[in-house]
């Protein structure tokens, strides 16, 4: 169910999920290279601004540590989840770390599901 309000002002809320998830991250040699090879995925969007980078996708987008390690030129092992939070300043949607990657879910029960998570029901 869609709710949108409108504002007086032209701006209007919509709380529709948008089944998208994302993270910004520095706009530097690193976070540029990582924009690029997340680019080249089919439900990735990349947006470059002045002081950072936007990296949005539709529904799941895994950050494999070998595929940027590789791309940035370095043995594998060198991007890991330290380097991808020392370059990633917000997100949103649910961040799962892996020891192999970091993988971001827009549904957070999808990410319950990957985890084995048993969400309860609540009964009102």
């Amino acid at each position: 169910m869609s709710t949108v309000t409108p504002d007086t002002s032209g701006f209007s809320q919509d709380n529709t999920a948008s089944n998208r998830c994302g993270v910004t991250l520095m706009n530097n040699q690193v976070g540029v290279v990582v924009a690029e090879v997340m680019g080249m995925k089919d439900n990735v969007t990349i947006t470059e601004l002045p002081s950072m980078i936007r990296v949005d996708a539709d529904g799941r987008m895994d950050f494999d540590y070998d595929e940027l390690s590789e791309a940035l030129g370095e043995e594998q092992g060198f991007f890991d989840a330290a380097a991808f939070e020392e370059n990633m300043s917000t997100h949103y949607g649910r961040m799962v770390h892996e020891d192999d990657r970091t993988i971001m879910f827009a549904n957070p029960e999808d990410a319950a599901e990957h985890l084995g998570f048993d969400l309860p029901v609540l009964v009102r």
